[in-house]
């Protein structure tokens, strides 16, 4: 293997070093060679314990920690803006979930971070829980600081590049943090790595990574990591270039009355929205100008900048925002993501049934809703559906918000307990 044999004719990209465990080149799985020595650089970059590589992206690792952290039928506390890898883990383990209600920004519409406030009063209200797991910094770049009496797993996918140069943040800290690699740095789609700060997990983590990972991992993905860690190792000019060029372009930008930037924690995340345009709706000004979003919301567009961007990357994007119409204001859509007040446990839902969506007001749903990207549920199996996430899920399809169900059965029918 591969069956492609590296054979030219069939004009397959990066086939010529396309390989897998022959001799000398390690197994991810058991690494005792070059691959055991990518991990000890990265452990040394993220100054953890112990770092595993992820071919499968932060989604395994999320899985694995949490399986690892958590026995069976745990109680476990939960950000309510974590991704859905989050809820899948929670719903292996048929872990017992707590939620923790992050801030909630009501001008831009989403959450922002979780506060200690918050994370103390979890904890005193469920000693019994076995970890607390946040997303920091969130899809638009606001990180929470915080810290846990129990094992705190941080969804750090879209930190990577944290404590890289001394004008970026630092980097997030917990018992375990997971890192995707491709997101905010030079490396391949689906590379990550866990982590490991407390060494308590550790030996449980690579157990669970084996189970949740492919037995077949790509050489052109583990190909990538060494050249990130190259890069990263060497890197400190690049990134004294990069923040030149991200000064100009707020500088350039604010001069630019026509959008707002709207602030947040991370300079490199950059959040935009127009008056009169939905996010939609900027996103296909700038795709018709060569600018191509990170994701569009009802009311923004985020875009995610990286050290790999140019001058000319930066200068078609201030050229794409001047052009932007002027237009009458819009009503700003605004949707409070409030927890329902009833929810029975995923793992009790055995049987479902397609409810049509009119009909659907406060039943249980039997599946997972969310806009994709970020991947975080609008509702959850086991949540009562309110009339209110209803009508916000209809509003964003229909203003083209990418919106998704398990059983591909939107607009019209949501899955409900039997």
């Amino acid at each position: 293997m591969p069956g492609h044999k590296r054979n030219e004719k069939f004009n397959i990209p990066s086939a010529d070093i396309d390989i897998t465990e022959i001799d000398g080149f390690d197994n991810l799985h058991c690494p005792e060679g070059i691959i055991r020595d990518l991990e000890d650089d990265l452990s040394s970059l993220f100054e953890s314990n112990k770092s595993i590589i992820s071919v499968n992206g932060s989604t395994c690792c999320i899985l694995a920690s949490i399986c690892a952290v958590c026995d069976k039928g745990d109680k476990i506390i939960i950000a309510r803006n974590c991704h859905k890898s989050v809820y899948n883990a929670c719903f292996l383990k048929e872990l017992d979930v707590k939620y923790i209600e992050p801030e909630f920004d009501i001008d831009l519409g989403t959450y922002t971070y979780v506060t200690q406030e918050a994370i103390d009063k979890a904890y005193t209200d469920n000693k019994d829980a076995k970890a607390i797991v946040i997303t920091s910094p969130t899809y638009e770049g606001f990180i929470s600081k915080v810290k846990s009496p129990i094992p705190l797993i941080v969804d750090s996918a879209h930190g990577s590049h944290f404590g890289f140069a001394d004008w970026l943040p630092k980097r997030s800290s917990g018992d375990i943090v997971i890192n995707s690699l491709h997101k905010t740095l030079p490396c391949l789609t689906q590379t990550a790595v866990v982590n490991i700060y407390n060494n308590e997990y550790a030996d449980k983590i690579k157990i669970y990574m084996d189970i949740f990972e492919t037995s077949s991992p790509s050489y052109i993905l583990l190909s990538s990591v060494d050249k990130c860690i190259d890069f990263v190792k060497n890197s400190n000019a690049e990134f004294e270039k990069y923040k030149l060029l991200l000064d100009d372009f707020y500088n350039k930008a604010k001069c630019i009355n026509k959008i707002r930037i709207h602030n947040n924690d991370d300079l490199t995340r950059i959040i935009i929205s127009a008056p009169g345009y939905t996010g939609n709706e900027l996103a296909e000004h700038l795709r018709n100008n060569g600018i191509e979003v990170e994701g569009a919301t009802l009311n923004y567009v985020i875009l995610i900048s990286t050290v790999a961007d140019t001058k000319a990357g930066f200068d078609m994007l201030i050229d794409a925002l001047k052009a932007v119409e002027n237009r009458d204001g819009i009503e700003k859509f605004c949707y409070a993501f409030d927890i329902p007040k009833k929810q029975c446990k995923a793992s009790d839902i055995d049987k479902t049934i397609l409810t049509d969506i009119d009909k659907c007001v406060n039943k249980v749903s039997g599946e997972y809703i969310f806009a994709y990207p970020p991947g975080i549920p609008l509702i959850v199996p086991g949540e009562i559906i309110s009339k209110e996430i209803v009508d916000y899920i209809m509003l964003s399809i229909k203003n083209n918000v990418n919106i998704l169900s398990d059983s591909n059965q939107l607009p019209n029918h949501i899955l409900t307990k039997a």
